[in-house]
């Protein structure tokens, strides 16, 4: 019986092919071919120096917005964003916006990103590995613990409570539900008082009520901090395919502008040290919804007619974000001729180490500005993979636009989980 053995290198070398064919990028692909975009790189880099900062002078990493064609390599960038930040010793949440993860939902998103967390070096669940890294008796947890149970901190005493159990308590079973309650499950306050009662705690913590949003907020300057007591840099976020507001209805929309502002560090009065936000968009977003749609008027306008209060409060948010997303997102840099003959130079190096062969020249392409690079990849990878299976070949590739659809979708209007008291 004959035994093929592939090895890891070239296993390696198809996943990134495939990844790159369907345009899902993953960390061997990133690997590979980088990003090809220096300056959002330097302003990363700016970002994560940041959040670093973030506890020593109170303050939240400026958000990134960056803003590309559809294919033009907006996800590519975030993986390879991710890629940095994990070298440099960061947490990192790569969340997709979808219909079960509105962005407009702070409980929604919350568990989505805590979900989605990797950290440098595990391969385990994210709070799982944080927690387990703790040491309780160097400086940054007992400054993690001092912050929890001062005033000033203005969290709710679940977390100061939940940490005080987890240093002393060595069931497993208490310790996993623990650290469910801080990813973002329910803990009941009779549960939780029994706990302290076994310690002679039950009078210490107050254990106030609080909305399932409000806890949601609170959840993430908690797990950033819980983050760097665990020795590592901060928590960073990278938000893809935030185009999706456009198909919500007008108040998610709204709500979703003014989530967009929180997490860019755009709100007066509310920081989230040690948290750095990237959030990616689709480059006609401001065209079609903001101005053809007239959000930038239609929202401020229709939420402040009802005078002082929430919908006023919320106006003012909204228009932060969408002035954001209108001023401020950074433009992918379009493929010039040197980025496409090296990006196909790589490619065809990864195939051939891939499939064991030399790859033949293609001819060059003319450089148009409306090809995206994605365009450009999918071509390239499939001309080889014709011409390997018969060198004389001729592929004739037809290329086909595919618009996003900005259009309101009664399906995305989905309740939200902001209204519940979580500790009952």
């Amino acid at each position: 019986m004959l035994t093929v053995t592939i090895s890891e290198t070239r296993i390696q070398q198809r996943r990134a092919i495939e990844a790159l064919r369907s345009g899902v990028p993953n960390r061997d692909a990133v690997r590979a071919l980088g990003s090809a975009q220096p300056k959002i790189e330097e302003r990363f880099e700016q970002l994560l120096e940041a959040a670093r900062a973030g506890f020593a002078d109170g303050k939240q990493a400026a958000g990134l917005l960056v803003a590309g064609d559809f294919g033009s390599g907006k996800s590519h960038l975030l993986e390879y964003l991710q890629h940095l930040a994990l070298e440099e010793n960061f947490v990192c949440s790569k969340v997709v916006i979808s219909k079960e993860t509105p962005l407009h939902d702070p409980v929604k998103f919350a568990r989505a990103a805590i979900e989605a967390a990797v950290v440098p070096g595990r391969r385990g669940s994210a709070l799982t590995e944080i927690a387990a890294a703790l040491n309780f008796n160097d400086d940054r947890c007992a400054g993690l613990v001092t912050y929890l149970n001062q005033g000033t901190s203005k969290l709710n005493s679940r977390f100061a409570a939940t940490l005080f159990l987890y240093e002393r308590e060595k069931e497993e079973e208490i310790r996993n539900r623990i650290i469910s309650f801080w990813s973002g499950d329910p803990l009941g306050v009779g549960t939780l008082r029994s706990w302290l009662r076994s310690y002679g705690q039950a009078a210490s913590y107050s254990l106030e009520k609080v909305s399932a949003r409000d806890l949601a907020l609170q959840r993430f300057k908690f797990v950033a901090r819980l983050i760097v007591a665990a020795g590592y840099s901060g928590w960073v976020h990278l938000v893809d395919e935030i185009e999706l507001i456009g198909r919500y209805s007008f108040h998610q929309r709204a709500r979703s502008y003014a989530e967009l502002a929180r997490w860019a560090g755009k709100l007066e009065g509310e920081t989230y040290p040690g948290l750095a936000a990237v959030f990616a968009i689709t480059a006609d977003f401001t065209t079609a919804v903001l101005e053809e749609r007239n959000d930038l008027e239609a929202i401020p306008r229709r939420l402040g007619v009802g005078g002082p209060g929430i919908d006023t409060l919320l106006a003012s948010q909204a228009e932060r974000g969408m002035r954001l997303i209108a001023r401020n997102a950074v433009r992918l840099q379009a493929p010039d001729r040197r980025s496409i003959e090296q990006t196909r130079g790589q490619i065809r190096q990864i195939h051939a180490q891939a499939y064991d062969w030399d790859p033949p020249a293609l001819e060059t392409e003319p450089q148009l500005s409306t090809t995206s690079m994605r365009q450009y990849v999918r071509r390239w990878i499939n001309e080889w993979d014709l011409k390997r299976l018969d060198p004389g070949y001729i592929a004739d590739t037809v290329v086909s636009d595919l618009g996003v659809d900005y259009q309101e979708n009664p399906d995305f209007d989905t309740p939200g989980e902001t209204d519940i008291d979580p500790g009952v």
